[in-house]
């Protein structure tokens, strides 16, 4: 039941992000790195991603597809950490500090948590070898 309640406020979390990406893409490309090319598409098909793993999440009628969801919002998340890092040098670099360290620290904190919610609510296993095997 626990599980299922924060699948839903995380699928909660990433669709109401992924729409914000397409409706609202000006935050998102302000932080984009510069040596990244094709902002505007990139913001738009992350959103797109949002959606779709916030939607696989909600499903309940395969397992696969949340745990495909599960390992795509991961491999979103770790694949948007880049513009998080640039978004906090670069308000640390402003005069004013931007929105300062009070919420950059806790998102720096916040990205590895996230990626293992998105692994437990999307019942992801990892495998992992016991003692004694050989391969």
């Amino acid at each position: 039941m626990i599980r299922a309640i924060l699948r839903v406020i995380l699928a909660a979390f990433y669709g109401y992000a992924g729409y914000l990406h397409i409706v609202r893409p000006e935050p998102f490309l302000s932080i984009m790195p510069e040596m990244i090319p094709f902002h505007e598409q990139i913001v738009f098909w992350t959103g797109i991603a949002e959606i779709l793993g916030a939607i696989g999440l909600l499903q309940w009628f395969d397992i696969r597809l949340r745990r495909a969801a599960g390992v795509g919002l991961v491999l979103y998340a770790l694949c948007v950490w880049p513009a998080n890092i640039n978004h906090f040098a670069m308000d640390m670099m402003r005069e004013d500090g931007g929105l300062g360290l009070a919420y950059h620290v806790p998102r720096m904190f916040a990205q590895p948590l996230i990626i293992l919610w998105a692994l437990w609510a999307g019942e992801v296993r990892i495998p992992h070898r016991k003692d004694g095997d050989t391969e």
